[in-house]
Protein backbone atom coordinates (compact mmCIF):
# COMPACT_ATOMS: atom_id res chain seq x y z
CA UNK A 1 0.00 0.00 0.00
CA UNK A 2 2.85 2.40 0.66
CA UNK A 3 4.15 2.07 -2.88
CA UNK A 4 0.72 2.58 -4.29
CA UNK A 5 0.00 5.65 -2.20
CA UNK A 6 3.30 7.27 -3.25
CA UNK A 7 2.79 6.46 -6.93
CA UNK A 8 -0.92 7.30 -7.08
CA UNK A 9 -0.80 10.87 -5.82
CA UNK A 10 1.69 11.84 -8.53
CA UNK A 11 -0.08 10.04 -11.35
CA UNK A 12 -3.60 10.66 -10.05
CA UNK A 13 -3.01 14.31 -9.20
CA UNK A 14 -1.34 15.12 -12.50
CA UNK A 15 -4.02 13.31 -14.50
CA UNK A 16 -6.89 14.91 -12.62
CA UNK A 17 -5.28 18.36 -12.64
CA UNK A 18 -4.28 18.11 -16.30
CA UNK A 19 -7.69 16.96 -17.53
CA UNK A 20 -9.59 20.16 -16.71
CA UNK A 21 -6.72 22.28 -18.06
CA UNK A 22 -6.68 20.33 -21.34
CA UNK A 23 -10.44 20.45 -21.90
CA UNK A 24 -11.49 23.79 -23.35
CA UNK A 25 -14.31 25.59 -21.63
CA UNK A 26 -17.46 25.78 -23.72
CA UNK A 27 -18.62 29.30 -24.37
CA UNK A 28 -22.10 30.33 -25.32
CA UNK A 29 -21.86 33.04 -27.93
CA UNK A 30 -24.95 34.95 -28.92
CA UNK A 31 -25.12 37.83 -31.33
CA UNK A 32 -28.51 39.02 -30.13
CA UNK A 33 -30.15 38.94 -26.75
CA UNK A 34 -33.67 37.68 -26.12
CA UNK A 35 -34.92 41.26 -25.97
CA UNK A 36 -33.44 41.95 -29.42
CA UNK A 37 -35.22 38.94 -30.89
CA UNK A 38 -38.59 40.03 -29.51
CA UNK A 39 -38.09 43.59 -30.72
CA UNK A 40 -37.39 42.43 -34.28
CA UNK A 41 -40.63 40.47 -34.57
CA UNK A 42 -42.78 41.63 -37.48
CA UNK A 43 -46.42 41.84 -36.43
CA UNK A 44 -49.46 42.20 -38.68
CA UNK A 45 -50.05 45.89 -37.98
CA UNK A 46 -46.48 46.73 -38.95
CA UNK A 47 -46.77 44.49 -42.02
CA UNK A 48 -49.93 46.34 -43.12
CA UNK A 49 -48.14 49.67 -42.76
CA UNK A 50 -45.00 48.52 -44.60
CA UNK A 51 -47.02 47.09 -47.49
CA UNK A 52 -49.16 50.22 -47.68
CA UNK A 53 -46.06 52.41 -47.78
CA UNK A 54 -44.35 50.23 -50.42
CA UNK A 55 -47.47 50.08 -52.62
CA UNK A 56 -48.31 53.75 -51.99
CA UNK A 57 -51.84 52.79 -50.89
CA UNK A 58 -54.04 53.48 -47.92
CA UNK A 59 -53.51 51.05 -45.02
CA UNK A 60 -57.25 50.26 -45.00
CA UNK A 61 -57.07 49.07 -48.62
CA UNK A 62 -54.02 46.90 -47.98
CA UNK A 63 -55.30 45.18 -44.83
CA UNK A 64 -57.90 42.82 -46.39
CA UNK A 65 -55.49 41.81 -49.17
CA UNK A 66 -52.65 40.99 -46.75
CA UNK A 67 -54.99 39.10 -44.42
CA UNK A 68 -56.34 37.05 -47.33
CA UNK A 69 -52.80 36.33 -48.50
CA UNK A 70 -51.77 35.16 -45.01
CA UNK A 71 -54.81 32.85 -44.88
CA UNK A 72 -53.94 31.32 -48.25
CA UNK A 73 -50.30 30.80 -47.24
CA UNK A 74 -51.32 29.29 -43.90
CA UNK A 75 -53.72 26.87 -45.59
CA UNK A 76 -51.09 25.83 -48.12
CA UNK A 77 -48.58 25.10 -45.34
CA UNK A 78 -51.22 23.19 -43.38
CA UNK A 79 -51.81 21.00 -46.46
CA UNK A 80 -48.08 20.27 -46.60
CA UNK A 81 -47.51 22.19 -49.82
CA UNK A 82 -44.17 23.78 -50.62
CA UNK A 83 -44.16 27.47 -51.43
CA UNK A 84 -42.06 29.00 -54.20
CA UNK A 85 -42.65 32.73 -53.93
CA UNK A 86 -40.00 34.96 -55.45
CA UNK A 87 -38.49 37.16 -53.99
CA UNK A 88 -39.64 35.80 -50.60
CA UNK A 89 -38.03 32.44 -51.30
CA UNK A 90 -38.82 28.75 -51.40
CA UNK A 91 -40.36 27.18 -48.29
CA UNK A 92 -39.84 23.44 -47.97
CA UNK A 93 -41.56 21.58 -45.12
CA UNK A 94 -39.36 19.10 -43.27
CA UNK A 95 -41.95 17.74 -40.84
CA UNK A 96 -45.27 18.55 -39.22
CA UNK A 97 -46.71 17.47 -35.89
CA UNK A 98 -50.22 18.00 -34.58
CA UNK A 99 -50.37 18.94 -30.90
CA UNK A 100 -53.40 19.53 -28.70
CA UNK A 101 -54.35 22.93 -30.05
CA UNK A 102 -51.80 23.65 -32.79
CA UNK A 103 -49.78 22.22 -35.65
CA UNK A 104 -46.00 22.52 -35.37
CA UNK A 105 -44.28 22.81 -38.74
CA UNK A 106 -40.52 22.66 -39.20
CA UNK A 107 -39.55 24.16 -42.53
CA UNK A 108 -36.56 25.48 -44.43
CA UNK A 109 -36.68 28.77 -46.28
CA UNK A 110 -34.24 29.27 -49.11
CA UNK A 111 -33.93 32.87 -50.18
CA UNK A 112 -31.91 34.01 -53.18
CA UNK A 113 -29.01 36.33 -52.52
CA UNK A 114 -29.63 39.86 -53.66
CA UNK A 115 -28.14 40.72 -57.04
CA UNK A 116 -27.63 44.34 -56.05
CA UNK A 117 -25.10 45.21 -53.34
CA UNK A 118 -26.58 46.55 -50.11
CA UNK A 119 -24.12 49.46 -49.93
CA UNK A 120 -25.15 50.73 -53.38
CA UNK A 121 -21.68 50.31 -54.92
Amino acid sequence: MASRSTASPKTGASTKDAAPAVKPELEVVTETSGADILSTELKKQELFQLVADRADLNKNKVKPVVEAMLEVLGEALAEGRELNLKPFGKVKINRQKDTGNARVTVAKIRQPKSDTPADGA
